[in-house]
């Protein structure tokens, strides 16, 4: 019987804010041009917290559709309403998409990231990295979980690629991607030495300037995800 069950599969809250705010647009509560109401209020409003607020502000910005201004608040960009819907429609596909495909996706820039940041680091970008590696060297040895760590070590090497679309994509796609590979797998001594010693050679690559070093590195590194995603169903 429970074969013919299909499980439950409950929304993103960020998900839901972005819908909420296209329909304000598309019903003419608000047009391009105006401005939303603070994140507090919204925040209290929908019943979700300011944090949630502001992801999916930040989403709405990174597309174009929404503008910060410091001191003024979030406006609508300046589109058509058609133009608006669309690309809220497509944001939350990403969002929705197959585990496998953003898995892909990372590969390809997290790569690409450790290449260009090889080239271009500056003494201060390997400051950062080394900061970011032991922050993460230190909980993984306590035998905590180290998620935001890792990811920030990511992040750091994409900043140091000194592209900032690269890195906006990657904080698009990546965090829900190194969430569940991490919080799903088996930590063990083993396995977290592994880790450890994959970045340091990653780190290594990106300070001797080896781009292709750096590049194989990061490929080495990034298999067992690869293999993880393969084989991943979300449904369990």
């Amino acid at each position: 019987m429970l074969d013919n069950l299909n499980k439950i599969q409950l929304e993103n809250p960020v998900d839901l804010i972005i819908s909420q705010i296209r329909h304000l647009i598309s019903s003419g509560h608000i047009s391009p041009g105006e401005k939303l109401p603070p994140e507090r209020k919204l925040a209290e409003h929908l019943g979700v917290s300011r944090g949630q607020v502001r992801e999916a502000i930040n989403k709405l910005q990174f597309y174009g559709i929404l503008k910060v201004i410091p001191q003024s608040g979030t406006i609508v960009a300046g589109l058509g309403i058609t133009a608006i819907e669309g690309l809220i429609t497509d944001i939350l596909k990403i969002e929705q998409a197959d585990f496998k495909s953003l898995v892909d996706t990372r590969v390809l820039l997290e790569k690409e990231a450790a290449r260009l940041a090889a080239i271009r680091r500056t003494p201060d970008d390997l400051v950062e990295l080394n900061t970011a590696l032991n922050h993460y060297e230190t909980k993984l040895k306590r035998g905590e979980q180290a998620v935001e760590e890792d990811l920030l070590f990511h992040i750091k090497i994409a900043e140091a690629s000194k592209n900032s679309v690269l890195k906006s994509l990657m904080l698009i796609i990546t965090p829900d991607i190194v969430k569940s590979f991490i919080n799903l797998k088996v930590c063990d001594e083993g396995k977290n030495r592994k880790t450890i010693d994959e970045h340091r050679n990653i780190l290594k690559q990106i300070s001797d300037q080896n781009s292709q070093g750096a590049f194989n590195a990061m490929d080495h590194h990034l298999q067992d995800i690869i293999g993880f995603s393969k084989s991943y169903d979300p449904k369990k």
